[in-house]
């Protein structure tokens, strides 16, 4: 058994983890406007009410860049009290057995491709859409990371007056429509045509975005996760549309592009560190 965890600016999930299948969970909101000291004891406790002898170590997604190989977490996302964290020697001196910390959106994509729509494939990009995104990439059958996991950041890459990570994330909704993505979603649904519309320049975006890896990295697959990843039926016929003008068709007609249907994805690759 390991210990999983899956740690944001929201909620902090750990879980104990049982091959492909999530025994149990304790999830509780992010103390992330506190100090330190106060977001790692409250991690602490929440893994201590999941330990058992049994367990063989522990595996953390974090979302930011990490040192892989000290287990040291820089400029966490959203919990601003987090600068420089040494979580690897912090929770295996606690609790005595071994710690492998990654980036939130690498574990996504190892759960993905182990467990998930990747099964099978020898080279794969996982990408995250939600407040952000965030990109795990696959090549030969591993993890490739990069220098502090800073591999595959293709959010950052400029496009139009910003970048991806902007037209392609929830911003895109509240930043330049408004409103949620989740009110336009429902709105969608309900057939309004402003919102359906909405979702069209959204897909074609993520269009843009998948050019962008498949010029890359020219994937097996691309699997889709967070949040944004459940209103794929409202973007996809305008991202596939979009897709018709890349130069190389033989590789889209050859990359699987479906959104994750695995829970806890992140939580199950996060388990596969250790």
């Amino acid at each position: 058994m390991k210990i999983a965890i899956d740690l944001g600016g929201t909620n902090m999930r750990v879980g104990l983890v049982d091959g492909a299948v999530v025994v149990d969970t304790v999830i509780e909101p992010c103390p992330a406007g506190e100090a330190e000291e106060v977001v790692v004891n409250q991690l602490k406790r929440q893994i201590t009410q999941l330990m058992r002898v049994e367990v063989t170590g522990i595996g953390v997604g974090v979302p930011s860049v990490v040192d892989c190989n000290q287990g040291i977490v820089y400029n966490v996302a959203n919990i601003p009290s987090w600068k420089e964290v040494h979580l690897k020697a912090i929770l295996e001196k606690e609790f005595g057995v071994p710690v492998a910390v990654n980036n939130d959106a690498n574990c996504f994509a190892l759960g993905a491709w182990c467990y998930g729509e990747g099964r099978g494939t020898s080279d794969m990009v996982g990408l995250t859409m939600g407040t952000g995104i965030g990109s795990g990439i696959i090549i030969g059958g591993k993890l490739y990371n990069g220098v502090n996991t800073g591999a595959g950041e293709i959010g950052s890459l400029p496009f139009k007056d910003a970048d991806y990570e902007f037209y392609c994330s929830s911003r895109f909704f509240s930043k330049l429509h408004g409103d949620t993505g989740a009110n336009f979603g429902k709105r969608a649904q309900a057939g309004d045509p402003q919102a359906l519309a909405v979702w069209q320049e959204f897909g074609e975006n993520v269009g843009e975005l998948v050019k962008a890896v498949l010029f890359t990295y020219a994937p097996e697959a691309i699997i889709i996760g967070g949040g944004i990843a459940n209103a794929f039926p409202l973007y996809e016929t305008a991202m596939r549309r979009s897709l018709q003008s890349f130069p190389y068709p033989a590789n889209v007609a050859a990359t699987t592009i479906v959104p994750s249907t695995l829970a806890d994805a992140a939580m199950l690759g996060a388990s596969l560190l250790v």
